[in-house]
C-alpha cells in the first residue's frame, strides 16, 4: 500500500517529545524507534517500486498505442485461376506478300530534279537490281501457253518461278543483259527515257499527244506537241505506250521501285477513260490492242485483282470485234472497227501480243490465238504464191502483207516482213520454221545489204515501227542474225537518244522517222526506242531454251 505525504505527517504527530522520556520508555522508544525506521523503509521501498511499476505500465501502453497499426477488417482473398494446360498447336506458316513503300515520290506532273543513280552492269555480277522481282502468275511458264506446240509456244513464258515476265527485273535480268547484248549504256539509255515519261506525264496520269509539253518545266528547249492522233484516240495510245516501257523495264505499280506511282497514275487512267464495252478512245482496234496490252501487262506481273475485269473486257472487246472465216471455221485478223473481209497486219500484231499478254496472267483469250494463226498462215500463202519456190530457208526470202483480204485472197503492199515475223514468234513458229527462216532473211536482207530506207537500222532517223517489230522478231529468232542486229541497233539507239539539262533529255527525235505515225510525235518515237532497247528481258528468249 503506498502513502502519500499528508499521511506521513499525520503519523508523526502521534509521537511523544524526547524530554518527556524515561530510561525504561527511554528503552522502549529506542525499540519503537528502530522498529519505525524498519516500517518506514519498507514503505519507502514498496512506495519507489510502486511508482516505478505505475511508470513502466505507462510506457508500454504507450509504446503499443504507437507501434500497433490501426485495425483493418481482414478480407478474404481469392486466389487466381490456376493458367490453362498449355495446348501444342501446329502453326501454318502462311506467306503474306507485304507492300513497302520505299519508292521516292514522284509527282506525275512536273519533275525537274530527278535523279536516277544508274547501277553499273557486269557479267559477274549476281546481285539482285534494285527492282523486286515480280511474281506474276507462275503457272505461265509452261511452254504451251498458246495451246501449240514447238519452241516458239514460250515466248513471254521465261524467268523461272517468278511467272511469264521474271525477266524483267532482278538477277534474271541482269543475266539477261549479259548473255543477249545489253550494256551499261543501253540501260542507262532506257532509264533517262523512263525519266523524260516522267516528267511529260499530266496531273491525272495520261501523257497527252498535244499538251505533254507543259508537263515539263526544265529550262531550255521542249518537246513538240503532236501533229496528227491529237484526241482520244492519240492519248489512250501514247499513255498505253508509256505504261509499256515502264512495265517493260520491270516496273509496275505493286512492287516497291522508283516509278511506282507513275505506273499506278497511268493505269488509272487507262481504267477510268474505258468505255463501257471495254474499248478505248473511239473504239478502233489499234488502241484498243495497245491498251488492252497494257493492262494485260500489269495484271500478269502484280496479279492486282483490281485489274482484272478492266484487263478482261478490253480483251473481250478484241474476241468479239475478230474476223471470221467465210467458211465459219473460226476466226482470223483483225481491222480496225467491226468484223470486215479486211485483214489488216498494223492491227492484227498488237491484238496478238495483247492476247498473248493476257494468256500469261491467266485471262479468257478464247480462240483468239487459233483464229490469228489461220490467218497468218492463209496470208503468208497469199502473198508468197502459195509457198511456191520457197524452199530454202537459208537463202530464200518471203514477205508480208500490209492487208489481206479473206474474200478474194488478195493482198496490198507484202513490204509488212516486220510486222509477220512478229506476229509468227507470238503464235509459236520456231526456228527451223520454213515461213519464219524466210521472213527473217528478208529483214536481214533489207536492213543490212540493200539498206531501204524503211528497214534500215545504221543511222538515225530510222523507220522506229519497224525498229520495233523487227527487233523483237530477230531477237527471238537468235543466233548469228541476232549479233549483227543488236551489234548495230543497240548503239544507234544509244547515240541518238537526246541528252542534257533540257525538257529533250532522253527522248528520240521524231522527225523523218519514215512511218504513218511518226507525225504523233516524240511521244511515239521515244516509246518505240525504248521498247526496242528492253527487248533483252522483255520476253523470255525460246531459241536459248
Amino acid at each position: 500500500m503506498s502513502l502519500n505525504r499528508h499521511d506521513r505527517i499525520d503519523h508523526e504527530a502521534d509521537l511523544p517529545y524526547d524530554d518527556e522520556l524515561t530510561p525504561e520508555s527511554e528503552q522502549e522508544s529506542e525499540n519503537q524507534g528502530e522498529k519505525a525506521a524498519a516500517v518506514s523503509a519498507w514503505g519507502l521501498s514498496l512506495a519507489l517500486h510502486a511508482i516505478v511499476l505505475l511508470l513502466l505500465t505507462f510506457v508500454v501502453i504507450a509504446g503499443r498505442m504507437i507501434q500497433d497499426p490501426v485495425p483493418v477488417r481482414p478480407a478474404m482473398i481469392i486466389p487466381p485461376p490456376p493458367p490453362p494446360p498449355e495446348v501444342q498447336r501446329e502453326v501454318a506458316l502462311q506467306e503474306v506478300e507485304v507492300t513497302i513503300d520505299v519508292e521516292v515520290e514522284v509527282q506525275s506532273a512536273v519533275v525537274s530534279d530527278l535523279v536516277v543513280e544508274i547501277e553499273e552492269l557486269a557479267t559477274e555480277d549476281t546481285e539482285v537490281s534494285e527492282v523486286a522481282e515480280a511474281r506474276g502468275r507462275e503457272e505461265a511458264v509452261s511452254t504451251s501457253e498458246t495451246g501449240g506446240s514447238g519452241a516458239f509456244m514460250a515466248i513471254g513464258a521465261g524467268g523461272g518461278s517468278a511467272g511469264a515476265f521474271g525477266n524483267r527485273s532482278g538477277s534474271n535480268r541482269r543475266q539477261a543483259l549479259s548473255q543477249f547484248g545489253g550494256s551499261r549504256a543501253s540501260e542507262a539509255a532506257v532509264d533517262r527515257a523512263l525519266r523524260w515519261f516522267v516528267r511529260h506525264q499530266s496531273p491525272n496520269g495520261m501523257w497527252s499527244v498535244v499538251q505533254h509539253p507543259l508537263n515539263c518545266d526544265l529550262p531550255g528547249p521542249r518537246s513538240e506537241p503532236g501533229q496528227a492522233y491529237t484526241g482520244p484516240d492519240g492519248d489512250a495510245a501514247m499513255t498505253a505506250y508509256a505504261v509499256l516501257a515502264f512495265l517493260g523495264a520491270g516496273y509496275d505499280h505493286r512492287t516497291p521501285n522508283r516509278y511506282r506511282r507513275t505506273v499506278a497514275n497511268g493505269l488509272d487512267w487507262l481504267v477510268e477513260n474505258q468505255r463501257p464495252d471495254g474499248s478505248f478512245g473511239r473504239g478502233r482496234n489499234y488502241e484498243n490492242g495497245i491498251a488492252a496490252m497494257a493492262l494485260a501487262e500489269a495484271f500478269a506481273m502484280t496479279m492486282d485483282p483490281r485489274l482484272r475485269e478492266p484487263a478482261q473486257r478490253s480483251i473481250d472487246v478484241l474476241l468479239r470485234n475478230q474476223n471470221d472465216q467465210s467458211n465459219g471455221y473460226g476466226g482470223l485478223g483483225w481491222d480496225y472497227t467491226r468484223p470486215v473481209a479486211r485483214n489488216d497486219s498494223s492491227v492484227t500484231g498488237w491484238v496478238v501480243m495483247a492476247l498473248k499478254s493476257a494468256e500469261a496472267g491467266g485471262l479468257n483469250i478464247g480462240t483468239g490465238m487459233q483464229g490469228a494463226r489461220h490467218y497468218f498462215e492463209r496470208a503468208w500463202l497469199a502473198t508468197n504464191n502459195r509457198g511456191q519456190g520457197i524452199t530454202d530457208p537459208y537463202s530464200h526470202r518471203s514477205g508480208f502483207p500490209y492487208v489481206w483480204n479473206s474474200d478474194t485472197d488478195t493482198i496490198q503492199r507484202p513490204d509488212r516482213t516486220a510486222i509477220g515475223l512478229c506476229i509468227g514468234v507470238f503464235l509459236g513458229k520456231g526456228q527451223g520454221d520454213l515461213m519464219m527462216e524466210t521472213l527473217a532473211n528478208d529483214v536481214m536482207v533489207r536492213a543490212f545489204d540493200l539498206r531501204e530506207p524503211d528497214y534500215q537500222i545504221h543511222q538515225w532517223p530510222v523507220n522506229t515501227y519497224y525498229l520495233y517489230y523487227n527487233t523483237l522478231g530477230i531477237f527471238q529468232v537468235g543466233g548469228e542474225r541476232w549479233q549483227r542486229w543488236n551489234a548495230v541497233a543497240r548503239d544507234m539507239l544509244i547515240e541518238a537518244q537526246r541528252r542534257g539539262d533540257d525538257c529533250l533529255d532522253g527522248s528520240w527525235d521524231w522527225q523523218n522517222t519514215r512511218f504513218h505515225g511518226h507525225r504523233a510525235g516524240r511521244l511515239l518515237s521515244t516509246a518505240y526506242a525504248a521498247l526496242s532497247l528492253q527487248v533483252y528481258y522483255r520476253y523470255a528468249p525460246v531459241a536459248a531454251r
